[in-house]
């Protein structure tokens, strides 16, 4: 059994044990803990989840455009990627230049009445065409705001510059890799209004022993049976590209979560997830061409040996 698959599923089980029934901002209702750490062997192989299929494809275009300080989910959708459909299309719905149907509480509203969902289906269509295909209209209602694109690649000072900050932890790495000051943040206080998100995982840090590069994310809130399988896997391989970078080994992958919840609408899927037995954990490649992480296109990454069980689908609470 996969040990890193382990600490997962450990999660799941402690919190569905030990949570807190909570109310929410989505209004779907939790539960949840605070305060819970897992550690990942890199070593031992790519830890993503095979107790269902997770999508690597949508994890590394997502932190490919983190990478590239993209904040506009136009290049996600040239990718296939719509994972961050529904925050740009809460946006549309809610401006002015909306004149289509009814979509308040969308979220919950297309879980609830099957007419609706096809309504909401039809004008999410509409919207993620005009944003391939209208450049004003992407760039009015597709950008997502400072959100962590921004935040990893031009964090804005009080004199008016910005900071790269992802940039400047790589070369401290290379050139000092024992420094304790090895941290990209997130969490901008001045900028969260404006997010159409608030940073989840708000900050990381990198650490450097033995020839192997190591990564502790600091996450405020996690959704464990959705997000937390794509956190773990996309922090996971930002650790690999900036260890080929650097010429480093990987070490581990500690995540730390502060909020650590279960939605009530995904405790059955939990469940069934935890019913099944681990697999094997696949192996990451990586174009050896590709010597910088700001060149890896999506293409210069692949998984081998990845047996996962089915998918499991769960609705996403917005």
């Amino acid at each position: 059994m996969s040990k890193s698959e382990q600490e997962y599923l450990n999660l799941c089980s402690h919190v569905l044990e030990n949570g807190h029934k909570k109310e929410d901002r989505t209004r779907t209702g939790t539960i949840s803990v605070f305060g819970y750490q897992m550690r990942f062997d890199l070593q031992e192989g790519f830890p993503l989840l095979t107790t269902k299929r997770v999508p690597f494809k949508l994890i590394a275009s997502e932190l490919l455009w983190f990478i590239k300080g993209d904040t506009n989910i136009r290049y996600l959708l040239k990718h296939n990627n719509h994972i961050w459909n529904e925050w740009a299309f809460k946006k549309w719905v809610e401006s002015d230049g909306y004149n289509g149907p009814d979509m308040t509480d969308f979220g919950l509203r297309s879980q609830e009445d099957e007419s609706f969902n096809r309504e909401y289906e039809k004008q999410m269509g509409i919207f993620t065409k005009r944003i391939l295909e209208d450049d004003a209209f992407a760039e009015k209602y597709g950008d997502l705001g400072n959100v962590y694109g921004s935040q990893w690649r031009n964090w804005k000072t009080s004199s008016g510059e910005t900071i790269d900050q992802l940039k400047d932890v790589i070369e401290t790495i290379k050139h000092h890799p024992y420094s304790r000051r090895l941290i990209v943040t997130a969490w901008n206080p001045e900028d969260v209004p404006s997010m159409a998100l608030p940073p989840c995982h708000t900050l990381f840090q990198f650490y450097v022993a033995d020839g192997k590069l190591s990564c502790q994310l600091y996450q405020r809130s996690g959704d464990i049976f959705l997000g937390i399988p794509f956190n773990i896997a996309s922090y996971s391989l930002l650790t690999h590209l900036i260890a080929h970078e650097t010429g480093l080994e990987v070490g581990e992958f500690v995540h730390t979560i502060g909020d650590a919840h279960i939605y009530s609408n995904h405790v059955d899927q939990v469940k069934t997830q935890l019913s099944r037995a681990p697999r094997p954990l696949p192996t990451l490649n990586i174009n050896p061409d590709v010597r910088s992480i700001f060149d890896v296109e999506l293409d210069d990454l692949s998984i081998e040996g990845y047996d996962p069980h089915p998918a499991i689908k769960a609705p996403v609470a917005v």
